[in-house]
């Protein structure tokens, strides 16, 4: 790994959600979500010399934190919502254990050019895969009123999206809106000012789920991660806003993304995975050291 791998990404839970997979020496697994590499390093730490690690990430900047002396190590340029097909062009049918780390990195939040940040004024991009054709940009000046308002209510939650529609078009009729701060120029006003900070955090990260398709992607993931484990194989998923979250619950609660619990002729619950444990958060001294980590979630699940 590369030396200043912390510097681009500070990982959360990483001790715990590593624990969480109950590492086996000669496994078969996956960090979903490679980044900065800390996850995928604690992994192999602990694999032995037959075991396997797959890292995924869609973001050619991570590529420099890749290891280049572990032959255990493959290093998957690609969202993970293509994790079933990779794993077939690799010949893998069963994994141990999947671990994710969901949102935005650090290096992500850091990186004044990306735009993923309200500290910097930068271009409207947001996308994760620079290789990806559609920016926030293009969300921002080119989807209608009814649609802009449907993801900021949808993917932010916010109570007044139709009032922060209505003011992005009329704004880009005079101009096209194309930095995060003529962004936060044209919706601070409608926000309270003691709110401003948290509604407009709420607002990019609406943008920055519909430019990535992450709601998509995540579904896609654990539909087939639940199909690759294999009997007692491991989840350990670190969510960090409700909606990722609840995608994640349902999932590892009923076997399906809706939350739909059917029942064998006993009355059990009929799903394929069982929830281990409670909710793990971080420690008081983690979220004071790395503010990221205060909405984290980590929720572990078990293949039956």
């Amino acid at each position: 790994m590369t030396s200043d791998m912390g510097n681009y990404h500070v990982a959360v839970l990483l001790k715990e959600s590593v624990d969480g997979l109950e590492i086996q020496p000669d496994g078969v697994y996956i960090d979903a979500t490679f980044g900065g590499g800390s996850h995928s390093r604690e992994i192999l730490r602990r694999l032995g010399c037959k075991g396997r690690l797959f890292g995924f990430d869609q973001d050619g900047d991570s590529m420099s934190n890749i290891p280049s002396d572990d032959h255990r190590f493959t290093f998957v340029r690609s969202n993970f919502r293509y994790l079933r097909n990779w794993m077939r062009y690799y010949g893998i049918k069963h994994i141990n254990g999947l671990l994710a780390d969901l949102g935005v990195s650090s290096h992500h939040l850091d990186d004044e050019s990306r735009g993923f940040s309200l500290r910097f004024d930068a271009p409207l991009d947001m996308r994760m895969n620079t290789r990806a054709l559609t920016t926030a940009a293009d969300i921002v000046n080119n989807y209608d009123e009814r649609q802009l308002s449907d993801i900021f209510h949808m993917y932010g939650e916010l109570r007044n999206a139709r009032r922060l529609a209505s003011a992005i078009i009329k704004a880009r009729s005079a101009a096209p809106i194309l930095t995060t701060m003529q962004l936060l120029d044209t919706v601070s006003p409608l926000m309270p000012r003691e709110r401003t900070k948290k509604e407009a955090a709420k607002l990019f990260q609406a943008l920055r789920i519909e430019v990535n398709h992450e709601m998509d992607a995540l579904c896609e993931l654990l539909s087939a991660a639940t199909a690759l484990l294999a009997p007692g194989g491991r989840m350990s998923i670190i969510t960090y806003h409700s909606l990722e979250d609840r995608i994640v619950k349902n999932m590892m609660k009923s076997g399906n993304i809706e939350g739909r619990l059917t029942q064998d002729f006993f009355g059990n619950v009929d799903s394929p995975l069982t929830i281990e444990g409670k909710i793990i958060t971080p420690s008081v001294e983690e979220q004071t050291s790395n503010p990221r980590s205060r909405s984290a979630k980590l929720r572990i699940a078990i293949k039956k």
